[in-house]
């Protein structure tokens, strides 16, 4: 009686681990699958990402062409002058932006300010020669192009050659 008994506990042991053993494989093809499935994803996220990192560097690549950074020929223009360019850049944005003052329009901005006054928000140096500006009371706005001279004793001329007053909606 005692065989018989080690005899259906060994058979009972032996299905036990023949079904943990077929258990174990069906979760590790699982898992693998999963994981496979993961690792798919990943490479197409990455792709992706890959795809709109080189849109985003051609887009900005775009935007700054017409900067002075990015134009030899204005930036050796000003280092012949004498000039740092990315100084030079930041004095003459100053210079524009500077000439806001409270309770005056911007004598640059060939508008009066209707609702306020007009004032220059944001400067864009083109090149050696251009700017173009953004202007606004609050309530109107508009856009300048302006062309300036470096002079040899270092004062800039600004002369607004085009300017534009949005119509209100």
């Amino acid at each position: 009686m005692r065989n018989k008994i080690f005899l259906y506990l060994f058979i009972f042991t032996a299905l036990f681990v023949l079904f943990q053993f077929m258990n174990a494989k069906k979760a590790k093809e699982s898992y693998d699958a999963k994981i496979e499935n993961l690792q798919d994803r990943i490479k197409e996220q990455d792709s992706l990402k890959t795809a709109v990192i080189d849109s985003l560097i051609e887009v900005n690549m775009d935007l700054t062409y017409f900067t002075l950074e990015n134009n030899e020929d204005a930036v050796s223009y000003f280092e012949e002058m004498g000039y740092e360019s990315n100084k030079l850049a930041l004095t003459i944005s100053d210079q524009i932006i500077k000439q806001n003052k409270p309770g005056k329009d911007n004598p640059i901005v060939p508008f009066v300010g209707m609702e306020g006054n007009m004032a220059i928000n944001k400067v864009r140096l083109l090149n050696h020669k251009w700017i173009i500006a953004d202007f606004t009371d609050g309530v109107y706005w508009g856009e300048l192009f302006i062309s300036y001279d470096v002079r040899e004793d270092g004062v800039v001329d600004f002369e607004v050659e085009k300017s534009f007053l949005y119509p209100k909606s």
